[in-house]
């Protein structure tokens, strides 16, 4: 695996882009906390509803053979991806670092050999807590 804080950079670049086009825009008055908050609720919202009534395989199936909708589904991921970046440059919070932090506290919850193939909460996993 390569190194993950080399992804940082590339994040750090979408975060720039957002902040960018929001700025050529003059939207930063619109983009407070509280109501990036909402959209990224919103979006979300607009993503499940491409994947809700159906099961697993019929969506995967479902995006892998039509194209459109397969657009759709990446849109509405980036309007979630774009609400997150610009969420996170509001508050100035480094996604990719907050990510690597999350993903190293996760990982002490989960510990591989308690973790593996188990969709269990970290609290149910046989064994002492990582907490």
């Amino acid at each position: 695996m390569s190194d993950p804080r080399q992804a940082t950079d590339s994040v750090q670049a979408l975060t720039a882009a957002v902040e960018a086009f929001v700025a050529e825009r003059e939207w930063e008055p619109f983009h407070d906390v509280k109501n990036l908050a909402i959209a990224l609720s919103v979006e979300a919202g607009e993503l499940l509803e491409h994947v809700q009534w159906r099961g697993g395989a019929e969506i995967e199936a479902a995006l892998a053979e039509d194209p459109d909708r397969r657009r759709r589904f990446e849109g509405e991921l980036g309007d979630v991806f774009m609400c997150l970046l610009g969420l996170c440059a509001r508050m100035n919070v480094d996604p990719g670092e907050a990510l690597l932090r999350k993903l190293e506290e996760t990982a002490r919850k989960y510990p591989v050999d308690r973790s593996r193939g188990k969709a269990a909460k970290y609290s149910e996993l046989d064994g002492p807590s990582g907490d």
